[in-house]
């Protein structure tokens, strides 16, 4: 009944780690960490039972697991005949594990041995495993993986029995029906088949993003007096990677009906999904929903038909630390899975760190709708520090060997041959000399860290760019992408970045847009392009009103004062164009002027005795004009007059002969008269 939220895990993170119940009353709980170890261990006292590390766990490293149904473990073994003592203590243990990988292999752990069973490699998947299902009675093995097949296996011979396309794109989630005789497969659109012909049966909508889990929730229809085929009547159960949507289907006998006819909200993406089987149309379904925040959300309601509005849990309930003193604040505590006890009454919880993981098992007769336990889990595994010097090993390797980094297939650091101060320590060792220090180990290991760092993956693709800013806060890098002005590249980031990052970048760009108006112009092309192609995404969440509360009242603030400097941006241009036109009017005209004094030069004898007296009187005249050139023509005679009279008095000349002179270009004034005149 257990479902692990395998193949949807992101790096390290707390929750959505592939792992699993057992299925023989939950004795032991699987678990595949990121670093590719599988680890099994005791759910009754806490206890690690069994850990197993494939060769290959650094490059195909575990993406889903399922344990063999336990009436199959009870048919499986040696092929010796067995006294019914031995076939007692057989079925009562916990056999083969399969593990799917990320690079296309499937294999088969058995716990009893402790050791690899089998591996099915030859003529399967090409790429990563989704999701692994067994079959509960002829011991098939069915697979899903990201090169859109789906692989029927036979676990006896580790062959492939049937392989066919499954979907488009990627098939990301498996469940077979009750009887056995259908199978649903999942990517965004949900498929229903029919096993023995492999032909399609059912086709449902399905979601916007990969499901990640599929589950039936009843064993029967509710009408329990129509004839029943195996599957007609049946509901099951989908959850999807960023959608906090669960959504119920029901398996009609006409094809019309593809949508979901009720849904289950939760907080966070489902990362673990446990139910209790209903066998009757009276019996309630149970639901427990882990999610990515490490909560886990409890729903208990009798499937019957149509419900328009999604149902919220009867019960969440959370871990935490306690408090030690006054300053010090409770922190969560993450919780890995939750899994329904036999009796239905309780509940196992997994929470922690995968490497040291807690089990517990919590009753569930609160009636209260939230329920926070604590916990103190501070006291964690730790190696010795002594143990931890003496098993360090320093590696001989040529510049042929790679080394492989986690989580990365392929990936490999440059590592230089040894150097020759690897003998010195050598020889420390065996002449019993003092401690080889950290600083002399790290040197024979010689990384040569800073090609390592060059050869990390780098990009500057803006999706990536923007959602590890949105994720990390980066106010640098998130003013790279955000202050573009390219539109065409703010439509192919925000078509291409993913779901999750979708609400982030909607508050980022609210808390921007209360900023500057300068860049507030360029939020609103980023905000116009994330509202029109995620719309149908939005239109999913069920929180979404609270969630842009902000944004609303922003834009509808500032949608009331545009009318009102609208009517003020009209009144300005008007008066601008008014004053304009005013000041054009008043300009100062210019009327065409003649000229009243014409001066002509004419020969003389005393030409050149006056020569230095024409030069300072043209000068005179040059500057008279500098000075009075924007008066009027009438002004001139005026002050030649003036000038005229000067002289007759200082030489005692006729005022008639010297405006004669005058008029006539004829001048004898002397120098000195000249300076006085200045």
């Amino acid at each position: 009944m257990a479902a692990g939220g395998g193949g949807v895990a992101e790096p390290f993170s707390p929750a959505g780690v592939p792992c699993a119940f057992s299925p023989q009353s939950q004795a032991y709980f699987a678990l595949a960490s990121t670093d590719g170890h599988l680890r099994v261990w005791e759910t009754a006292n806490n206890r690690l039972h069994q850990e197993y590390v494939p060769s290959a766990h650094l490059s195909g490293t575990c993406t889903c697991l399922a344990w063999a149904p336990a009436r199959l473990q009870a048919k499986e073994g040696p092929q010796r005949k067995k006294r019914k003592s031995e076939a007692i203590g057989t079925s009562n243990q916990v056999d083969l594990l399969a593990l799917g990988t990320a690079v296309g292999s499937i294999l088969l752990y058995s716990t009893v041995k402790g050791e690899l069973h089998s591996k099915l490699i030859s003529g399967g998947h090409d790429n990563k495993v989704n999701c692994i299902q067994w079959h509960q009675d002829n011991g098939c093995l069915y697979s899903c993986s990201d090169d859109k097949h789906i692989v029927e296996w036979n676990t006896q011979t580790c062959k492939v029995k049937c392989k066919w396309k499954g979907d488009n794109s990627s098939v990301s989630s498996l469940c077979i029906s009750p009887d056995g005789k259908m199978l649903l497969s999942a990517g965004r659109t949900i498929k229903l088949w029919v096993l023995e012909t492999k032909e399609l049966y059912r086709h449902f909508t399905g979601h916007a993003t990969p499901v990640s889990s599929l589950m039936f929730t009843t064993i029967r229809p509710p009408n329990e007096s129509l004839p029943f085929d195996g599957i007609t009547g049946l509901y099951f159960l989908s959850g999807a990677v960023h959608d906090r949507l669960l959504n119920v289907w029901q398996v009609r006998s006409e094809n019309k009906e593809k949508n979901a006819v009720m849904s289950f909200t939760v907080t966070d993406e489902p990362v673990y999904i446990d139910l209790t089987l209903s066998e009757n149309k009276e019996e309630p379904v149970k639901l427990a929903v882990v999610c990515r925040d490490g909560q886990v959300h409890l729903f208990e309601h009798i499937l019957n038909g149509y419900c328009k509005k999604p149902l919220t849990s009867n019960c969440t309930i959370q871990i935490a630390t306690p408090g030690k003193g006054k300053k010090s604040t409770p922190k969560p505590i993450p919780i890995l899975a939750a899994g329904f006890c036999s009796d239905k009454m309780s509940l196992l919880l997994v929470y922690g760190s995968w490497f040291q993981p807690t089990i517990e098992r919590v009753a569930l007769n609160s009636k209260e709708p939230h329920m926070c336990l604590v916990r103190d889990i501070s006291i964690c595994w730790a190696p010795k520090v002594e143990t931890a010097v003496t098993k360090v090993r320093t590696p001989m390797m040529n510049s042929e060997a790679k080394v492989l980094v986690p989580g990365i297939p392929g990936h490999h650091a440059a590592i230089k041959p040894a150097p020759p101060q690897t003998e010195e320590i050598e020889s420390k060792r065996k002449l019993g000399e003092n401690e080889v220090s950290i600083e002399e180990r790290l040197g024979a290991l010689d990384i040569d860290t800073k090609k390592e760092k060059d050869n990390l993956p780098q990009t500057n693709s803006f999706p990536v760019l923007l959602t590890q800013g949105l994720e990390s806060n980066d106010f640098e890098m998130l003013n790279k992408v955000l202050q573009t002005k390219n539109l065409n590249l703010i439509k192919r980031t925000v078509l291409r970045m993913p779901l999750h990052a979708v609400i982030p970048l909607l508050q980022e760009l609210t808390k921007r847009l209360q900023g500057h108006p300068n860049s507030a112009v360029l939020m609103v092309q980023w905000l116009k392009c994330v509202l029109t192609i995620h719309a149908s995404y939005l239109s999913t969440l069920p929180d979404l009103v609270p969630q842009l509360g902000t944004l609303y009242q922003l834009m509808e603030s500032r949608v009331k004062t545009f009318q009102k400097l609208s009517h003020l941006h009209g009144k300005l241009i008007l008066l601008i164009t008014q004053v304009t036109a005013s000041e054009k009017t008043k300009g100062p005209t210019c009327p065409a002027q003649k000229a009243k004094l014409v001066y002509e030069e004419e020969s003389s004898e005393e030409e050149s005795d006056d020569e230095i007296a024409d030069k300072d009187s043209d000068d005179n005249w040059d500057e008279d004009e500098e000075e009075k050139g924007s008066e009027k023509d009438e002004d001139v005679d005026e002050e030649e007059e003036e000038d005229a009279e000067e002289k007759g008095e200082e030489n005692g000349e006729d005022r008639d002969v010297a405006s004669e002179k005058e008029l006539n270009g004829d001048s004898d004034l002397d120098p000195e008269n000249e300076s006085e005149e200045e």
